[in-house]
C-alpha cells in the first residue's frame, strides 16, 4: 500500500472573514469551494509546500502558523494551517477560477468536497478562529 498523498491548505481569517478559492472546471469536485493549498512535493515540509501553493494559486504569502485541522480521507492526508494575512497583498486567482472573502458564520452556505465538512462546520460556529 502506498503511503498517502499530503495536502496542505491555509485558513485565512481577517476582519471576521476567511479567504477561500473555487475549484477549476478541469479538476476533481469543479466548481467547489476550498482553502488554498495543494499538494506538498517531495523534499518538503508543511509549511514550505503551502508558502508554494499560495504563490502559484492566489500570488500571496502568509504567516503560516500552528495546524488546526486534520483528516485522513483516503488516499490523501488533509492538512490545515491557520494563517496570518499579510496587509497590502491582493490575491489574482491565477491556478483557481475565483476566491471570496466569506464571513465565518455564511461559510457552510457554499458547496465544499466532503472532506472539509468538519472543518467548515467548526468554522461556521466559530469554534476554530
Amino acid at each position: 500500500m502506498s503511503p498517502a498523498r499530503i495536502v496542505v491548505a491555509a485558513v485565512i481569517e481577517r476582519g471576521g472573514y476567511i479567504l477561500v478559492s473555487q475549484r477549476p472546471e478541469e479538476s476533481g469536485y469543479a466548481g467547489y469551494w476550498e482553502f488554498p493549498g495543494g499538494k506538498r512535493e517531495p523534499g518538503e515540509d508543511d509549511p514550505t509546500a503551502l508558502a508554494r501553493e499560495l504563490r502559484e494559486e492566489l500570488d500571496i504569502a502568509v504567516a503560516i502558523g500552528e495546524r488546526i485541522w486534520q483528516v485522513d480521507a483516503a488516499p490523501l492526508d488533509l492538512r490545515f494551517y491557520r494563517c496570518g494575512w499579510v496587509e497590502g497583498q491582493r490575491p489574482r486567482p491565477r491556478l483557481v477560477s475565483q476566491f471570496r472573502w466569506v464571513r465565518a458564520a455564511e461559510i457552510a452556505r457554499l458547496p465544499f468536497p466532503p472532506a472539509d465538512a468538519g472543518l467548515v462546520a467548526g468554522l461556521a460556529a466559530g469554534a476554530l478562529i
